[in-house]
């Protein structure tokens, strides 16, 4: 046997220490690196041959069977199915179709094993974007941790492009109003809380305007809209005080009462 094709023992070796002989289910399986249950089970399913029996009726496995069981076993590897095997080996069309689709859901699997790895380092160097949807991580040093569980809240009602938007808003420097809001103590008189919702107010149609996404939860929303109104308000009330509650109220009021005002202006200078 030339040098570098295969070992270099005389058949006659290998007859006179009686090595060939047949292996058993479980030797077989041990071979391959796999379990005797699903050697049988390839069997049932038609991916491997029965092999002949002994007299005492046991299976006399050889080498074809170690070969084509390792065969087996590095196409599931692959991650390709046990029903697809077949179909790959034979290297047509449909075996192409099958192995790009594969390739596909891999490529795609990495993409979110890569995410989710980037996700973990951003938690473990700050413990703060745990607290945050995946992707505005890097408001969390700016936002207290009020706000960061309504976002986490919101994430799960909002579309990717109001998320978007929201993360936007929120990445301009924090102002004054933000900061008396977020300290607004639960006591505070009517007039401390009129005077702030009347100061929000338009601060809060401005962002409307420049985040049309935000303005209607009924778009801004990829459930029911019932479903994300309860949401949104569960929120709110669990994460804000009654003062707190009171200033949203208001805004809201004159908000309202500006824009039927606009509408009723108009009417009339028509």
């Amino acid at each position: 046997m030339p040098q570098g094709q295969g070992f270099q023992w005389r058949p006659g070796m290998i007859l006179e220490r009686g090595l060939l002989v047949a292996w058993s289910t479980r030797q077989l399986a041990e071979l391959a690196g796999t379990t005797a249950k699903a050697v049988r089970h390839y069997h049932e399913i038609g991916l491997l041959d029965e092999p002949e029996r002994a007299s005492n009726g046991y299976k006399r496995y050889g080498v074809s069977h170690l070969v084509r069981l390792l065969r087996i076993r590095r196409l599931t590897d692959l991650g390709v199915a046990l029903a697809d095997v077949p179909s790959v080996e034979s290297g047509d069309e449909k075996a192409r179709r099958i192995l790009r689709d594969l390739d596909a859901e891999l490529a795609a699997d990495i993409e979110r094993r890569q995410r989710m790895r980037r996700e973990l380092a951003a938690i473990r160097d700050n413990r703060t974007a745990l607290d945050m949807p995946p992707g505005l991580k890097t408001l969390a040093d700016d936002l207290p941790e009020t706000q960061r569980s309504l976002l986490m809240a919101y994430s799960s009602i909002l579309t990717p492009e109001a998320m978007a938007a929201l993360q936007e808003q929120l990445s301009g420097p924090r102002g004054v109003l933000d900061a008396e809001f977020a300290t607004l103590d639960e006591n505070a008189p009517d007039d401390v809380r009129q005077r702030l919702a009347e100061r929000m107010a338009p601060e809060v149609r401005r962002q409307h305007r420049a985040h049309p996404a935000l303005a209607d939860l009924g778009l801004a929303s990829h459930r029911e809209r019932a479903v994300a109104e309860s949401v949104a308000v569960h929120a709110l009330v669990e994460f804000h005080n009654r003062a707190h509650l009171d200033v949203l109220r208001r805004v809201h009021t004159i908000l309202v009462e500006n824009d039927t005002s606009g509408s009723e202006s108009n009417g009339t200078q028509q």
